[in-house]
Parts: C-alpha cells; sequence; structure tokens
C-alpha cells in the first residue's frame, strides 16, 4: 500500500506526516514503530496520522511514540498538523482535535504558528501519579535532579528545575525518571534552568522517545510549572536544542504555544513493506 508521506519538524522535533482524512491507513503499533527507526524506516520522534475532524475540527491528530505507543498531545507537531490544515484550505487560522481535546492554531504576522494548548491539568489523578500527593512538590530524585513538579498537558509531564543543566547526565537520568513506579503511564521529563524569569532552558526526556530537539508540550508544562513555582514570569521564552518557543500562560488558564514550522522533504512510503 503506497502512499505519500512529508518529513516535517518544529524546532527539530520531526515527524513523519501522514493523511488519512480521505482513506483510513493500517498503522498498527508494530507498523508506527517501524517507519520512526531512524536505521531501517524513514526515522522521526513521532509518527503523526490526519483523520477526519468532524464537527467543529479542521483535522484530528493522532500521534505514535517511536515505541509504537500513542501519545494524547505534542505541540510541535500540532504547530506541523495545523499548518498544512491552513495550506490546503487557504485560511490563516485552524482547529485540530487531539486526544486531549480541540486546539486552534492560527497563523501569526511572523509566519509562526500559535496554538492555544488548552488548560494544564494539576491533579495527581490528571498526571496521572500512582498515588495521592501534591504536584508542585513530588518526593523525587535522581542525582542531582529532584523535587520535581508535574502536571498534564494531554500526556504527563514532570518538571524539574536545576542549577546548572549542563551538569547533568540526562540520557541516564531520563530514562530512570520515565519509568518511575510514581508514574503508572511513564512520564516526559523536563530538566529546567530559569535564566531570567522571563527566559527558560529545557532539555526533555520525552516519554516513549528520548532526548529530542525540542518538545513543545514539555514546554508548555515547564512555563506553567516555573510560574507555580513563582520562579517564571506568564509569559516567556522557552530555550530548547532545536530553537525558541514563546510560552504564555493566561488568566483564563489556556497555555499559548508560537513557534515555527518546517517540511524537510517529501516523498512515498509503502506501508506493506513494515511490519503490520
Amino acid at each position: 500500500m503506497i502512499t505519500p508521506f512529508r518529513k516535517m519538524h518544529g524546532l527539530g522535533n520531526d515527524f513523519v506526516v501522514l493523511d488519512a482524512r480521505t482513506a483510513p491507513l493500517p498503522i498498527t503499533p508494530a507498523r508506527a514503530a517501524a517507519i520512526a527507526d531512524r536505521h531501517r524506516g524513514i526515522g522521526c520522534d513521532q509518527l503523526i496520522v490526519m483523520e477526519p475532524g468532524g464537527e467543529g475540527a479542521d483535522v484530528f491528530m493522532r500521534i505514535r511514540n517511536p515505541d509504537g505507543s500513542e501519545s494524547g498531545a505534542c505541540g510541535n507537531a500540532t504547530r506541523c498538523v495545523a499548518e498544512l490544515a491552513m495550506e490546503g484550505a487557504g485560511l490563516g487560522s485552524a482547529t485540530v482535535r487531539t486526544l486531549f481535546g480541540d486546539l486552534p492554531a492560527e497563523r501569526m504576522l511572523d509566519g509562526t504558528i500559535r496554538v492555544d494548548m488548552g488548560a494544564p491539568r494539576l491533579g495527581w489523578r490528571d498526571v496521572p501519579l500512582a498515588r495521592e500527593l501534591d504536584t508542585l512538590h513530588l518526593p523525587l530524585s535522581a542525582g542531582s535532579a529532584a523535587n520535581p513538579a508535574a502536571l498534564s498537558m494531554g500526556n504527563p509531564h514532570a518538571t524539574f528545575f536545576v542549577p546548572d543543566l549542563d551538569a547533568l547526565d540526562i540520557p541516564r537520568l531520563g530514562p530512570m525518571l520515565e519509568h518511575d513506579a510514581l508514574f503508572p503511564e511513564r512520564a516526559n521529563i523536563g530538566f529546567a534552568q530559569v535564566l531570567a524569569p522571563t527566559h527558560l532552558r529545557l532539555i526533555v526526556w520525552e516519554r516513549g522517545a528520548g532526548m529530542t530537539l525540542a518538545c513543545g508540550s514539555g514546554a508548555c508544562a515547564a512555563l506553567v510549572n516555573g510560574v507555580r513555582r513563582g520562579l517564571l514570569a506568564r509569559e516567556a521564552t522557552v530555550s530548547l536544542p532545536g530553537g525558541d518557543l514563546r510560552i504564555a500562560w493566561r488568566d483564563d488558564g489556556h497555555v499559548l504555544m508560537a513557534g515555527p514550522t518546517a517540511t524537510a522533504f517529501t516523498g512515498m512510503i509503502d506501508l506493506d513493506a513494515f511490519p503490520a
């Protein structure tokens, strides 16, 4: 089964995007993992399938991690999918439906895409955690990383605020913390260094993907957790290895994320060449 694909990225956080809006595509967890493999497949941080949006939405975005598991949110992919939906309809705005909810997006004057990522969920069951705890201070540590704050942006996030990001061995700490028993559905682990109240440096170990160049939902989580801790203003630049995102936590509780999108290349893929 041969179908077109598009390789896109937001600040280097890269995606293989398939369009199943007119006909379904046989994407299983095993097939998604095989396509995402950087040596034997196309390679990506997440496989994205665009599906019919239904009433009130322009497109539904289904997200598969490189291990085949499904995710409820991905900020950088939302911008990419919104860009495609707007481009196809000749519009300046679009609504992307996800498992987390409907995410309105718009094209800004500078060409970046801004997405309303919705309101963070701050309860321990929302994250979720394995037991009742204060999500602002979790009894969790690994090396010099300790006392994270947690929330859900449609997927679970824990943010560790550290004095020196460069001193951390993130490839070692990330998988340990992702799989900690405190997170029954695993978690995205953010390591954040506050440079100023309006500037945060962040590296994210993504659940099911590992360390990526950028994580949009992780940037949203870090900003919100920083505000909750009294460390950040409600609007800040979040600098990730792949570049900068502008994040704002509005007074109505919604989180806005603005940043660039790009298409690296397009091509055709034979889905039958990958295991079902």
